[in-house]
């Protein structure tokens, strides 16, 4: 649904919104009880069946918005409850990340198949023919019915149909999921099982009935603000276009500086470092130590490896994540200053609170969340001027956001250290494909290669924190991209200082 203004989406916005209007005005924050009243006014509801559960649903998502867990059905807890606690100048959300509201949950039915109305009740019935158990019915009038108690839910009278009568009725969270981590509770109610969740946001941007969603840092961001830390951006590749024709490059850092942020940093800098030290990975270690290698940059990618094939694990990269790489280098020219990662992901706030990053990033927001920012400060895009652009990452830094532009990068380096060198990729976007992806080199398919894996559809573009349409966000990409000063990741002056992010 990324790129279409749903009601979902605009309550989503004006909840980031109010919560940084909140955050920026200070004062007594115990009026956070007020928000649900704004943001749901009037008296009748506009999207469910009582205007008493849209607001306490908002209630919900706005203590989400700010870092907090949610509140206990079964027994009284005000919506302010652990606000001011949260009013500190660092991070502040304890796990999970990604958090189902289960009152706002529609229940949806799991997978099945349905004859609909469409049915002509013609007389070969291939559905009936094609069914392996004999769960289709065919009525008198020659209507089939599917007997759900016999179904097998394998699909082979949905293809048969020459109506395209019989559909397939699946959960869209459980759908996007490529964990299976989406189940079903006692009550019918969406469930997560977080040992499988790697916290990739799909069934957030999927769910139609805004019941998921991940827990945000923008109320501390704005404190370390305010407080006068200086609070450094970097931003990921994806961000071109996300916010309008009205904001280009050239003018993005006059609108961070509106915000309060004291600079902006291309991501695509450490895009670029990542990409040297991934071909000196490949160069080094395929095949002498180990079949195969996978990039790294994904952290839902590199975290599902590790949950469900261990004994490869060791193939993906150790290099540093460009996030990780351009905050060591900020944090190293500029001594005691904060970093914000602007981005596409919600897994990168995951990503964030390792024990071993933790130092490193110290708060993250999606451009979803940014855009709340703009609007709780009234940022008029078009008053301001434009200034130097962004303009130290490379094309191959920038190419990151797109699928398969991670291993192309890394690819062409590893040509040009070793030009006798031959390079397979493979490449999967989505966690489902990257799966058959994992399988398949584990079982020696792709012995020699050095494989690719995102697990939004599309790459970066996708992530569940954009705003844009996928298509025309990696057309925007590409083209940003192509248009780069320097095109290659050896161009960039900051391979000089790579071994430095190390010590």
């Amino acid at each position: 649904m990324r790129g279409m203004q749903t009601s979902v989406q605009d309550i989503r916005r004006r909840i980031f919104t109010e919560i940084a209007k909140m955050s920026y005005e200070g004062g007594d924050y115990s009026r956070i009880e007020e928000l649900p009243y704004k943001i749901v006014p009037g008296e009748v509801a506009q999207y469910r069946e009582s205007i008493f559960l849209e607001r306490a649903i908002v209630g919900e998502r706005l203590r989400l918005a700010m870092g907090l867990p949610l509140r206990p059905i079964s027994e009284h807890a005000p919506l302010s409850m652990g606000v001011n606690e949260s009013a500190i100048a660092e991070k502040y959300y304890d796990p999970p990340l990604i958090n189902l509201i289960k009152f706002a949950c529609h229940g949806c039915p799991e997978k099945q198949y349905r004859v609909t109305d469409c049915c002509q009740g013609c007389l070969a019935h291939p559905c009936s023919e094609s069914c392996p158990k004999d769960a289709i019915i065919v009525h008198r009038d020659g209507q089939s019915v599917i007997d759900t108690t016999k179904c097998i839910r394998c699909g082979r009278c949905a293809t048969a149909c020459p109506y395209g009568a019989i559909i397939k009725l699946e959960r869209p969270c459980a759908a996007a999921c490529g964990m299976d981590a989406i189940g079903t509770d006692a009550d019918g109610k969406a469930s997560i099982d977080q040992e499988k969740c790697v916290s990739c946001g799909m069934c957030l941007v999927s769910c139609p009935f805004g019941a998921i969603s991940d827990k945000g840092q923008i109320f501390q961001l704005i404190q370390s603000i305010k407080q006068g830390d200086r609070v450094i951006a970097i931003v990921a590749p994806a961000f071109i276009g996300q916010f309008g024709p009205a904001l280009p490059p050239e003018k993005f850092e006059a609108a961070m500086k509106q915000l309060g942020f004291d600079r902006v940093v291309e991501v695509a800098i450490g895009a670029d470092l990542c990409t040297i030290e991934e071909a000196k990975d490949f160069l080094r270690a395929v095949p002498a130590e180990q079949p195969f290698m996978a990039t790294s940059c994904c952290p839902s990618w590199s975290v599902m490896a590790k949950k469900l094939f261990p004994t490869i694990s060791h193939c993906i990269s150790m290099a540093m994540t460009p996030m990780v790489l351009t905050a060591r280098l900020q944090k190293k020219e500029h001594k005691g200053c904060k970093i914000a990662f602007i981005g596409p992901c919600a897994s990168k706030k995951l990503e964030a609170s390792r024990r071993t990053i933790r130092s490193d990033v110290d708060f993250v927001l999606t451009f979803e969340e940014l855009m709340g920012m703009f609007e709780a400060k009234e940022v008029d895009f078009s008053l301001l001027e434009g200034e130097k652009p962004l303009e130290e990452g490379t094309g191959a830094g920038r190419g990151f956001a797109v699928g398969g532009g991670v291993a192309g990068a890394v690819a062409d380096v590893i040509r040009e250290m070793a030009p006798d060198r031959e390079v397979k990729i493979a490449s999967a976007q989505g966690l489902a494909e990257c799966k058959k992806l994992l399988t398949m080199a584990r079982a020696g398919k792709y012995d020699g290669y050095l494989l690719e894996g995102m697990a939004c559809p599309g790459g970066c573009v996708a992530g569940a924190g954009t705003l844009q349409p996928i298509n025309k966000s990696s057309a925007t990409v590409v083209q940003y991209a192509r248009g780069a000063k320097l095109k290659k990741a050896t161009q960039s002056k900051y391979d000089i200082t790579l071994s430095l992010l190390n010590d």
